[in-house]
């Protein structure tokens, strides 16, 4: 049987949605482990990962002197990126913390036009505006010191979002996404490596292997979505990517007995339309 490249595409795009919900779940059964503890042990694995596949290739890898910078503001937006999702998976529901760092793509788009100098449409501006609306409803500002945890896991969208712009002008440079995977995860686990010696916790063998599995379920997912970006353009799959807040919904229930209410349900809601939304509009734009 021949499977398009489209097909392979939105098959990698739903192992690497897989992979990240796997992620969060492994993240989250460690326990009471600090969050710099698990960032490490979270991107020590994909540096090996990674760095395998470098070796694999037999070419000597050579970085510019302008793709540097672009590398080193990738590793740090999207280390604080995840540093802040990592907070949120330990103090939100699964699939809560999950769905805001979902807001990624659409602050790709704001900084985009301050940093690729890329115009903004109306229709990227209301697609914009309501993710951010449906936010809210997940955020549930009251007021109250409980939206902390809401409001660092939004600001991993942020990150995220920042982290994803330098890999779109890093990907124009022509740098290997392999190195690109590398580099991050090496620079985020150097980050974490004073405060892992400062403030280490003992974990029991249980604890250790959940961050492993969260470790390697991570390399999964990012090698998985460059490989499926490689196969088909955005437009065509970016949609499916949304398959991650359906699998994390599913292991917070049945794992850790979590159920999103109603205000986070209606967040969801609207945070997936403005995706679809955008889907139909790139894909329109570029036909």
């Amino acid at each position: 049987m021949n499977i398009s490249d489209k097909q392979k595409g939105i098959l990698f795009i739903l192992l690497a949605g897989a992979g990240f919900a796997l992620m969060g779940l492994f993240v989250n059964l460690a326990g009471n482990v600090p969050t710099m503890q698990k960032a490490f042990f979270r991107n020590i694995v994909p540096v090996f990962i990674a760095g395998a596949g470098l070796k694999k290739l037999g070419e000597k890898i050579r970085i510019n002197k302008g793709d540097f910078l672009f590398l080193i503001l990738r590793a740090s937006f999207g280390t604080a990126g995840l540093i802040c999702n990592f907070y949120a998976l330990d103090h939100l529901k699964l699939s809560d913390a999950n769905m805001l760092n979902k807001l990624a793509p659409f602050f790709v788009i704001i900084f985009s036009f301050f940093i690729l100098k890329e115009r903004i449409s109306i229709f990227q501006g209301i697609a914009v505006f309501g993710a951010f609306a449906g936010a809210m409803f997940i955020i549930k500002p009251t007021g109250n010191v409980a939206i902390f945890p809401a409001i660092i896991g939004a600001l991993g969208g942020v990150g995220a979002g920042a982290a994803y712009t330098m890999v779109r002008a890093l990907g124009k440079r022509g740098v290997n996404g392999k190195l690109i995977v590398f580099f991050f995860s090496a620079f985020s686990s150097l980050v974490c490596l004073p405060f892992l010696i400062v403030r280490f916790t003992p974990m029991s063998l249980y604890q250790t292997c959940m961050l492993i599995l969260s470790g390697v379920a991570a390399a999964v997912g990012q090698l998985s979505i460059t490989k499926a970006y490689f196969y088909a353009p955005a437009k065509e799959i970016s949609i499916y990517d949304y398959n991650q807040i359906i699998i994390s919904t599913v292991l917070g229930f049945v794992f850790l007995n979590q159920l999103p209410d109603m205000y986070s349900f209606l967040g969801y809601i609207i945070i997936f339309a403005m995706g679809i939304w955008m889907y139909f509009y790139n894909k329109n734009k570029k036909n």
